[in-house]
């Protein structure tokens, strides 16, 4: 069953701490991140939003399509790349974010905060180009 109310919920979240994500990329340097606990709070919040929505996302277009289940986030993309949902390329970068989310949730006190510094400086392009292809998929949908 497509349940489009939900999925959208994850498109519109996603696209929200994306802008989030592009504002603190732009405006946040590696030093404020190491040292402003309020600004490395607000980045990796807003980090964290928008790799949960892209994992959510995926979720639910694997359970519409019915493809297998996957044992961990990082495998919902794998998945996606084998199901031709999306490219391999974006899909292995997604799956780096998928393990980073892990970090960030886990073992947030000991996070590596240039690694955090620069996944908020190169990966924001691979969460916006998924954006795109799920609107655009959602769209045919119509």
């Amino acid at each position: 069953m497509f349940d489009r109310a939900g999925i959208v919920d994850h498109i519109n979240e996603l696209g929200e701490s994306l802008r989030d994500w592009e504002r603190y990329k732009d405006t946040v340097t590696l030093e404020q991140l190491t040292s402003d606990r309020d600004k490395r709070n607000m980045v990796l919040h807003a980090m964290l939003v928008a790799i949960q929505a892209c994992i959510d996302i995926a979720n639910h277009i694997i359970a519409e399509r019915k493809f297998r289940r996957p044992a961990t986030y990082s495998e919902a993309f794998e998945i996606l790349i084998e199901e031709k949902v999306i490219p391999s390329k974006l899909g292995q970068s997604l799956s780096d974010l998928a393990r980073f989310r892990n970090i960030i949730t886990h073992v947030y006190w000991r996070i590596d905060l240039r690694s955090a510094y620069d996944t908020l400086q190169k990966d924001l392009p691979k969460a916006q180009e998924y954006l795109k292809i799920v609107n655009e998929q959602l769209a045919k949908r119509e």
